[in-house]
């Protein structure tokens, strides 16, 4: 059954270009973050792609107590609503309580409810009850059809708009896999769903107090995802991944954006 097209202001899920969310993974600073995104919307611009703005305003999971975790719920919305204003782009963040959930809702045009919490029913319900779109990521430790039962609460709580992102699955110790037939059986039970090409290729604590990853193996993946029919890629890219705040080894270099953007608009067109 293939759902209906979500449409987030300039961004269509299910449309006849593929969705993008990109954005650094935290917000390290404030002329940091405004960098990326003015950047990320003129590469965008020129490959003719609106595009979904992402940034975490706090990694709440972080491997480390040691690790920068971010600015805060309040501060850090703001900031993304105002740069989601200067670059005519929505813009997205995780939140990981309800209270934030409505916090986040004076500024956000899309919750994101991070796979560590996908099953949190109160935090589920407090994201419905703002009316922002809302989307869940699939937590590493569900098979697919889990997924069904988190669309039900979503709808239990009257939900009209809302989708989900595949983001590997935990696979033996310090890793994920990325199994392709995950986003045809979500596909299938209706639901438009977005695949996340950089957090697939964590190693979680594989580097003992970190997280490491395979950066280079994220583009192969979101090519093999909107080859297997997704509505779009999310990718956290970053001017200098050696030098990230947050998940650095699988942050894709914000110079190479462009050639993966039109590699990937190739695919989608050639499927569609």
């Amino acid at each position: 059954m293939k759902p209906k097209s979500l449409a987030i202001n300039s961004v269509t899920l299910g449309g006849k270009r593929p969705a993008f969310i990109l954005g650094p993974c935290v917000i390290e600073s404030e002329a940091f973050v405004r960098r990326m995104a003015r950047r990320i919307a003129r590469i965008c611009a020129a490959e003719e792609l609106p595009f979904i703005f992402k940034a975490s305003y706090d990694k709440a999971n972080r491997t480390s107590v040691k690790s920068y975790r971010g600015i805060g719920a309040r501060d850090g919305c703001a900031l993304l609503a105002e740069i989601g204003r200067e670059i005519g782009m929505p813009v997205t963040t995780d939140v990981h309580s309800p209270d934030e959930a409505e916090v986040a809702a004076e500024f956000i045009d899309i919750l994101q409810i991070p796979a560590f919490l996908c099953r949190q029913t109160d935090l589920i319900r407090a994201a419905v009850e703002t009316g922002r779109v809302v989307n869940v990521k699939k937590g590493q430790f569900l098979a697919p059809w889990d997924v069904r039962n988190i669309a039900e609460k979503l709808q239990a709580f009257g939900a009209k708009k809302f989708f989900f992102t595949e983001r590997g699955t935990t696979f033996g110790y310090n890793n994920l896999v990325a199994d392709m037939r995950s986003l045809a059986w979500l596909r299938a039970d209706g639901y438009h769903v977005i695949f996340d090409a950089t957090h697939s290729v964590q190693r979680p604590g594989g580097a003992g107090d970190a997280t490491s990853g395979d950066a280079a193996l994220a583009p192969v993946l979101a090519r093999a995802a909107l080859a297997a029919g997704c509505d779009g890629i999310f990718m956290e890219v970053h001017e200098n991944p050696a030098r990230a705040l947050s998940d650095g080894p699988n942050q894709v270099p914000l110079k190479d954006l462009p050639k993966h953007l039109r590699m990937l608009k190739a695919i989608h067109a050639a499927v569609s």
